[in-house]
């Protein structure tokens, strides 16, 4: 989501890039001793030397326990340089400041390189090199020191043998399942992947109902082969000695049902058995789903039931409650849920689910000024969100807006609203419950409305209505759009306007035309990202899919409607669209510390119409340049193609296409307190899936495409504020396919060629 790009104003010099460069070299060249105490050393450079060619650098840096200072590219310290910009004088608050926004010097110690080296030792022991060694070596140089870790690994220990002792045929089904089990033969004898198996195992044995089973109840014994440095590794039960029938294998190996799950939202109570009769209290009853509530209902029943993993009647799951949690604490109503299990008799549960209820209505107003083309204006907005207005956890949003603009003695006007409806279920009609119940999606139905009336210019009236269903699978993120509605009318354009700004082609003609859009898609993502381990690199991909028009087009087939005079079907007078789109975005995080990253990016995308449409609608088409994509150019002033531009100092409507290409790369580095600088590189562009007449050379071909991929470069500054993310960044145009050859290169940029980005939210 980005405020604005635009190009960048003449009159700032050039050498601010060299200026930068200069001020953050002489920062961190700042006598970076000048803050350590006589006799102590800073820790200048950490190296760990590793000759075990299965250990990856990365992992071992987790176990030192003290590193330098962070630096932007191992180079320049900027925050110990902030920090050393201080004066001795601690009563000053410029003094105060400058030591709060930096960081302070790392001073080395010994005893912390000590734990270092055992931890180090430890971790390579665990990866299968028994015989390792670790050792540390520390050198000094005036008040620096060096510390260098060097780690002989020796001749590794591997698995020859894995057998399983298990006496419980599901258990020993899971520990034999080849396709799942984490050992394979002659692996390294890592300690860490057995741990893993451990858990892999205890965790689908618990979703099959036993709940009191666990990971420490399975134990491996080793037997090493003689001067053979391989391993024989038997899985087995932990030994404990049997009492009759209290013996411990009857405990772990008792097979568990749910017999009931009870809500309650009265925290005041205590969970027990008597809960459902306490005076004061009302008890709803669904199947084995009940809900004890004050008089005063919070939220329905059939809302929790909606929203629960837990069932009745079924076997107790680890994965059951996580989803449970995941759920219950997403409706807007709740603030948390907590989740506990008694043991009945025999072998079931009872499920007690606290529900705490959070705040349901909220209010919002904002009051803007506006300038649009010249014309200034005020503007309103009221946003209302109600979290539970049927009691069953639906939340209501409300936006509605009006503006007023001054236009040469007039006031144009626009108002508006929009609302939507979220239900926490999957609304489907002649559905089962339980077909429903199962799918876990939200559904939500929206709907928009806007009136604008421009004296002199235009009246335009747009209404907009759809249906979508949102679920959650893990790492999985799915939206699927049923239905989405899009109508535009204009009753009155002014002859003056036209021929001014629709026939010279200053503004798009497609914009001020009526036009119907009913389509379906699919989006969803996925990352990797692990909240446990943040340091560790991860990925995310986003992938959408939709189509237009194919349902009015086919009803029009069957109905045997005849075409227009053009040769096209319509509805309300209005030429529908009909096109097929999708796209594809990939980004990697390459971490090397908390403090600095490269990240890379890649989305591809197409469309292509067809049937009724010679085009894709142009707010469904693809645009290139801007703070998203290649950020040398202004937003949508790259492409399609070679394409040349009507007006350099206007928007030109025509730079859109049906094939989109981006690919980025940026290092992101944490600065000083909450500032952070980024460096970037981007190529990319756009085409068109036919020869336009008013696309001249943008048309995508294969023999030509790889020649008109541009390229841009640049530094960006962030402000990160937790909740969000504010930045800029200034692109520089590297290489320009629509100039002539010998211009391409951009070596020494003018004006043109640069582009400033200010946004919300990192790139990509």
């Amino acid at each position: 989501m980005f405020f604005n790009s635009f190009f960048f104003v003449p009159g700032m010099k050039l050498r601010v890039f060299s200026c930068f460069i200069v001020f953050v070299l002489l920062l961190s060249a700042c006598r970076t001793t000048k803050f350590v105490p006589d006799g102590d050393f800073l820790l200048n450079k950490v190296k760990i030397v590793n000759d075990a060619k299965d250990i990856q650098q990365s992992d071992l840096k987790e176990y030192l326990r003290q590193t330098p200072n962070s630096s932007i590219f191992g180079l320049f310290r900027l925050q110990l340089g902030v920090y050393n910009l201080a004066g001795k004088d601690t009563t000053r608050k410029i003094n105060k400041a400058l030591k709060r926004v930096g960081d302070e010097p790392v001073i080395y110690n010994s005893a912390l390189t000590a734990i270092s080296v055992q931890q180090l030792q430890q971790f390579v022991q665990n990866k299968g090199y028994m015989h390792a060694k670790v050792q540390s070596n520390v050198s000094t140089k005036g008040q620096k020191s060096v510390v260098e870790y060097t780690i002989k690994s020796n001749k590794p220990y591997t698995l020859r043998k894995y057998n399983i002792t298990l006496n419980q045929p599901e258990l020993i089904e899971i520990a034999t399942d080849t396709s799942r089990t984490l050992i394979q033969p002659n692996m390294l004898f890592d300690v860490d992947v057995f741990d893993a198996e451990r858990e892999r195992i205890s965790t689908r044995f618990r979703q099959l109902g036993y709940y009191n089973f666990n990971k420490e109840l399975l134990v491996y014994t080793a037997d090493s082969v003689l001067k053979s440095q391989q391993v024989d590794m038997n899985l087995e039960l932990r030994s404990y000695p049997n009492r009759s029938e209290d013996s411990i294998y009857a405990v772990v190996f008792k097979k568990f049902t749910i017999r009931k799950v009870i809500f309650y939202t009265n925290t005041d109570v205590n969970v027990s058995a008597d809960l459902v009769n306490q005076e004061g209290l009302d008890t709803v009853q669904f199947r084995d789903f009940i809900l004890v509530t004050p008089r005063e209902r919070i939220i329905k029943l059939d809302a929790l039931v909606q929203n629960t993993y837990i069932n009745p009647n079924t076997f107790y799951s680890d994965n059951a409650v996580e989803r449970t949690y995941a759920a219950l604490n997403s409706l807007g109503p709740i603030k948390y849920v907590n989740i506990s299990f008694k043991e009945n008799k025999g072998d079931s549960l009872d499920c007690y689910i606290i529900v705490v209820p959070g705040k349901t209505v909220s209010l919002s107003t904002e009051l803007e000024a506006t300038y649009t083309n010249g014309y200034w204006g005020v503007a309103g907005n009221v946003n209302v969100t109600h979290r539970n207005l049927f009691k069953g956890a639906e939340t209501l949003s409300v936006q509605a807006r009006i503006a007023y603009e001054w236009q040469a003695g007039v006031w144009a006007q626009e108002w508006g609203g929009q609302v939507g409806l979220k239900f926490p279920r999957f609304l489907l009609p002649f559905a089962s419950y339980d077909f429903k119940r199962n799918i876990h999606a939200n559904t939500e139905f929206t709907t928009a409305f806007s009136y604008q009336n421009r004296p002199g210019e235009f009246i335009t009236k747009s209404v907009g209505a759809g249906i979508k269903y949102l679920w959650n699978e893990r790492q999985y993120r799915h939206v699927f759009e049923f239905i989405d509605l899009s109508y535009v009318y204009f009753p009155w354009i002014s002859s003056d306007f036209r021929d001014s700004y629709l026939t010279t082609g200053i503004f798009n003609d497609y914009n001020y035309q009526d036009h119907f859009i009913m389509r379906m898609g699919y989006s969803g993502s996925y990352t990797n990202f692990s909240t446990s381990r943040p340091l560790r690199n991860f990925s995310t991909m986003r992938y959408s899919i939709e189509t237009a028009g194919n349902f009015l087009y086919g009803m029009n087939k069957v109905l045997g409607t005849k075409p227009s005079a053009d040769g096209s079907y319509k509805l309300f007078k209005i030429r529908y669209s009909q096109y097929f789109k999708s796209e594809y975005n990939i980004t990697h995080h390459q971490i090397f510390d908390k403090y600095n990253r490269f990240v890379y990016h890649a989305g591809v995308g197409f469309g292509i119409p067809y049937g009724n449409a010679d085009a894709i609608p142009y707010e469904r088409r693809f645009f290139s340049g801007g703070a998203n994509s290649v950020r040398g150019w202004s937003e949508s002033t790259l492409g399609p193609g070679v394409y040349q531009r009507i007006d350099a100092r206007r928007r030109d409507y025509n730079q859109t296409g049906d094939v989109k290409l981006d690919l980025n790369m940026e290092y992101r580095s944490k600065l000083v307190g909450m500032l952070e600088g980024a460096l970037f590189l981007d190529a990319g562009n756009i085409w068109t899936i036919k020869n336009y007449e008013t696309q001249q050379g943008g048309v995508f071909k294969l023999d030509t495409f790889m020649s008109q991929i541009a390229m841009s470069y640049g530094l960006g500054i962030r402000l990160d504020f937790s909740f969000f993310i504010a930045r800029v960044d200034l692109g520089v145009k590297l290489y320009n396919p629509v100039l002539e050859r010998k211009d391409q290169w951009r070596v020494n940029p003018a004006w043109s060629d640069l582009a400033l980005h200010l946004a919300i939210g990192y790139p990509f």
